[in-house]
């Protein structure tokens, strides 16, 4: 896979749900830039750049990432780890989209530094709506540093 700058992150295994949220971000036209891994494995190569160096075009870190918790070979809670306890990775804000309601999961996702957990909505309207007011608020809204 050929790596490019970013300005948000999707980290989703399941085909279908990355198709709705890129579809649905790409309605309100904040973000320019998207960027979809299927893996957790392969979120941490991209923002790691652990790839060789010929394939990324990466320039800065993306605005923010959207990261689902049940992922083939590395979860989303180690990947969310990995990038919280890295200087450069740190401050990118994480937001945990996942279908799991477990408390443990949100709770282990909070201590590990997400700053946000979202279940992601079973009807088609409720998940394109809050993908719409999630972009809004971290596109548009937010402040993050340079």
């Amino acid at each position: 896979m050929k790596y490019k700058e970013c300005e948000i992150l999707i980290v989703e295994d399941n085909p279908n749900d990355a198709e709705l949220i890129l579809r649905s971000l790409k309605k309100n036209k904040l973000s320019k830039d998207i960027m979809v891994v299927e893996d957790g494995e392969e979120a941490l190569n991209y923002l790691f750049r652990i790839e060789k160096t010929d394939q990324i075009e990466m320039i800065k870190n993306p605005k923010v990432i959207f990261l689902d918790l049940k992922l083939p070979k590395i979860d989303g809670l180690e990947v969310l780890k990995c990038l919280k306890s890295d200087q450069q990775t740190k401050i990118i804000p994480v937001v945990i989209l996942t279908s799991s309601k477990e408390d443990p999961d949100i709770k282990s996702a909070y201590e590990l530094g997400a700053n946000s957990y979202v279940v992601k909505p079973v009807k088609f309207d409720d998940f394109r709506k809050t993908l719409s007011h999630l972009e809004m608020y971290w596109m548009a809204v937010n402040e993050n540093p340079d």
